[in-house]
């Protein structure tokens, strides 16, 4: 039996691991014990309390961890790679430092291991209909391992190059995701100020060339209605956007994504616990005093 241990059960694992039960024989393993009992009991995996003990058949692992410091504190630190068979293949499927992610790449082979980098786009969404982005960085051989799992969590999958380049094209998604969403938000409030409603301004801006996934996804899901609740942090959301800055260094000329990075992380302060990345709006509206909420016009169907 080729099998696959799916570690990291948070808002996007989880879904993404009842998918891939349904397809692959997968163990599923998360910190919190209650994670991953609760998941086996409505899908097709099976629940391991530990991972000291590798099942027998397993080939594949897939992480969906927060950041590259819990990766190599489970590879690394606590010895993963020395316990997993040779030939097994390791997909980090997070938002990974590329520069963690090629070091780890080498050290899987040291190993005998494969590894490949595959972060995703597209929320939970996405997650849960298997229709996610996903930006591939490895080996040819490695990523053809790991192709049939990733064909069951998404609906577009592009290798872009060796290990740590998937990472570092998802960083620079999500820097350009949070720019388009700050500068969507600044717009809308210099309408807004203008007298033009917020929903009439975002539905003009969707049938013109002014449109982006902010506008046609964030701005109705979660900003308009006030919501804020798209299931990706804030501060993940800026813990991409660094990444993305510490590449824009090495151009040395990055004006446009410097300054927006620099709004949001000083917007962090006032925006409490744990926001959303939606919030993004929010800073602008504490800035400004202007909310960004539908108005009487009622959007595109009451005009």
């Amino acid at each position: 039996m080729n099998a696959t241990i799916f570690i990291g059960l948070g808002h996007m694992g989880a879904p993404m691991a009842r998918l891939h039960s349904a397809a692959h024989p997968t163990f599923v393993f998360d910190v919190v014990p209650a994670a991953s009992g609760g998941l086996a009991a409505d899908s097709e995996a099976t629940a391991i309390a530990s991972l000291e003990a590798i099942p027998a058949g397993v080939d594949t692992v897939i992480l969906m961890l927060p950041t590259s410091r819990h990766v190599e504190q489970l590879l690394v630190d606590d010895g993963l790679f020395e316990r997993l068979p040779k030939g097994a293949v390791v997909i980090d499927m997070g938002s990974s430092e590329p520069q963690s992610t090629q070091q780890l790449a080498k050290t899987a082979g040291e190993h005998g291991l494969g590894y490949v980098d595959a972060p995703v786009s597209g929320g939970v969404a996405k997650a849960e209909t298997g229709e996610l982005a996903i930006i591939v960085g490895g080996a040819a051989d490695h990523v053809a391992h790991a192709m049939p799992h990733l064909e069951v969590l998404g609906g577009d999958i592009s290798h872009v190059g060796d290990a740590g380049a998937g990472h570092a094209v998802k960083a620079l998604n999500n820097l350009l995701s949070a720019t388009n969403i700050a500068a969507a938000s600044e717009a809308a409030t210099i309408g807004a100020k203008f007298g033009v409603a917020p929903d009439v301004f975002i539905d003009v801006i969707n049938t013109a060339t002014g449109m982006s996934q902010a506008s046609q996804v964030k701005f109705p899901k979660h900003i308009l209605p006030g919501t804020f609740a798209s299931g990706f942090a804030y501060d993940l959301m800026l813990k991409d956007m660094k990444i993305a800055m510490g590449l824009a260094e090495q151009v040395g000329f990055s004006p446009v994504t410097t300054a927006a990075f620099e709004t949001l992380r000083e917007g962090r302060e006032a925006l409490g616990e744990r926001p959303d990345h939606t919030e993004v709006a929010r800073v602008y509206e504490q800035r400004t005093g202007i909310e960004l909420r539908a108005s009487e016009y009622g959007g595109e169907e009451a005009r």
